[in-house]
Parts: C-alpha cells; structure tokens; sequence
C-alpha cells in the first residue's frame, strides 16, 4: 500500500478520535503559522504584489501558491528536526518560547525597517504561464533558508508539532500552516486587485509597516506572558 494512502487512511480512521478542543487548537496555530511566515513583503510577496498589477490576480495568487508550497517544504523539515530534540523541547520549553518570542520580535522590526521597495524589479514584457510564474515563486521563496529560523520560533511559540502527536493530528497542522499561507496570498491578492488603481510603492511600503507593526505586538504579548508564567496561544 502506497504510504500516502496509509497516511490518508489513519487520517479517516483516527480523526474523528481527536477532541475538538485538540483540532481547535491544532488548525488555529497552524493558519497563524501560515499567514505570519507568509505575511512580510520580502522578494516574494513584492514579487507577488507586481504580477497582480501587471498580469492580474490569478498570477498574483498562483505566484503565493509557489511560495506557500516551498514554505511548508521548509516547515516540514523543521518540524522533522525538532522532533528529534523533543525530550530536549519539553523539557524546556519556558527558555524556548521565550527564545521564539524575542525571534519573532527582531523579525518583527527587521519587517517593520525593512524597505520592501528595493525588491521591486522591471516589469516583464509578457506574462508567462501560470507555471512559469508558480516555479519561479518557488525557487526565489526556497533560496532563503534563513526561514527554517522563523519557523523554529514560531513552532516553539506556539508548541506546535510536538513529537507525541498523532498522524492524523500532524496531518492536519501542517494542512492548516498551507490553508493559511494560500488565505494570506488570496487576500492579498483581492486587496492589492481591488485597490490597483491606487496602489503605489508608498502603499507596499506602508503595507509592509503594518504587517512589522502587528508582528511586533504580537511577539511583545507572547513575551510578557511567558515571563509571567501564562499561557497566551
């Protein structure tokens, strides 16, 4: 029986075990893993706001799409990593959110300071395929490693993808990180669409400020509440 069937079956077979609570909390950290990993506008999301104005939506968000799969790609290779570490993660894991929340805050303001405009490139005198555009997204996103980094904060934040889970429970976190990096793309998408008559380079940068700010806020509350002992996520 081919594996990905196996994993499909034990998914069937076993979801409905899972408390709701549990899928609750599993599908909520997942989609905010997604949207923040995605969310800044390095390369890529640049890369993604150009080919909405000049080719149109759908090559926008099949340019997210690129960049999404090669995300979980890197998702999954830390969540493999840390699950070789789990003793080590539980064991310590007041030290490793509080690590994860100051992380999450320098990319916070490195997001915040950073100028997104600088990543602008000519626009291309034909559209492609949907493909080309996808590929390309793909690769630029899988050429900055430095993301494993973001994701071991955030997983560590957030305790995600503990190495007790089921399956079925680590199927679904992993789907849920996709559902929210395509949901972030897609809104993106509609919004820089919507308003394109309008956008210009002070609106990336001002975007990009906003999407520093709330990274930001959120890192600080995640802080403070692990030095208090409680538990925010």
């Amino acid at each position: 029986m081919p594996p990905c069937l196996r994993v499909l079956i034990h998914f069937c077979i076993f979801a409905p075990m899972i408390q709701i609570e549990t899928i609750i909390n599993i599908l909520w950290k997942g989609f905010i893993i997604g949207v923040i990993v995605s969310a800044p506008l390095g390369p890529v999301g640049v890369l993604c706001i150009q080919r909405t104005l000049n080719k149109g939506r759908w090559y926008g968000f099949v340019t997210g799409i690129g960049a999404a799969l090669s995300d979980i790609c890197y998702a999954l290779l830390t969540g493999y990593g840390m699950s070789f570490v789990f003793d080590y993660v539980n064991k310590n894991i007041f030290y490793l959110q509080l690590i994860g929340s100051v992380m999450l805050l320098a990319f916070g303001i490195y997001t915040f300071r950073s100028n997104p405009v600088k990543s602008l490139r000519p626009p291309s005198g034909t559209k492609g395929t949907y493909l080309h555009n996808f590929i390309t997204a793909f690769f630029v996103t899988l050429s900055n490693p430095l993301i494993i980094f973001l994701y071991i904060g955030l997983f560590a934040r957030f305790s995600f993808a503990g190495n007790g889970a089921l399956v079925s429970e680590t199927v679904l976190g992993y789907l849920s990180i996709i559902v929210g990096a395509l949901a972030w793309w897609f809104g993106i998408t509609y919004f820089v669409n919507k308003v394109r008559s309008r956008f210009n380079l002070r609106g990336i940068w001002l975007l990009n400020r906003i999407i520093g700010s709330v990274v930001v806020i959120v890192s600080v509350l995640g802080l403070a509440f692990t030095l208090m002992g409680e538990s925010l996520y």
